[in-house]
């Protein structure tokens, strides 16, 4: 069972938070299977990195692309980060079905395919000694209730997670 630690400040550097730890980090977020990028938590990290969201343009706007790679709950591991001090990747989840329009009934976020995301990301983050770290990820854009998100992260999560709020 992972340990879940809450703290003030930005998911897009865990490594200016926590920057005497040189474990591998994975910044774990939520993005939707309707190619929109351009809301939310990843304008940071598109400002910080740009293959996260190169690559998510590129799942979805390359037809060759297997349907089973961009479909809800898949996720993809992006390294950003590989250095002695600083190794970082960042997991694109597809957890969500379409964007929250303002005129959908139901919230977009999938629970059920962000624990499959998860459970998958788990399995890297135990291969790499690797530590999550997240925002509130799929209660903004994605409707989704942090109750929700928590109770998949204690069921499927065996690594340390650290969930941040903006200060």
């Amino acid at each position: 069972m992972s340990k879940i630690n809450y703290v003030k400040g930005d998911a897009v550097y865990p490594d200016k938070t926590y920057p005497e730890d040189k474990n591998p980090k994975i910044i774990c977020h939520i993005v939707n299977d309707e190619n929109q990028w351009g809301a939310g938590f990843v304008l940071a990290l598109s400002k910080r990195w740009k293959a996260p969201e190169e690559d998510y343009r590129f799942l979805f706007d390359t037809p060759s692309v297997s349907p089973e790679l961009k479909a809800l709950g898949s996720v993809r591991m992006i390294p950003v980060e590989y250095n002695y001090d600083n190794t970082i990747a960042v997991a694109n989840i597809i957890g969500q079905s379409g964007v929250n329009y303002p005129w959908r009934r139901d919230a977009p976020i999938r629970y059920d395919a962000v624990r499959t995301a998860l459970t998958e990301v788990n399995q890297y983050a135990v291969g790499l000694e690797s530590t999550l770290h997240m925002p509130r990820m799929g209660c903004g854009l994605g409707g989704g209730k942090w109750e929700e998100i928590e109770k998949i992260i204690n069921e499927v999560i065996t690594v340390d997670v650290t969930v941040y709020d903006l200060p």
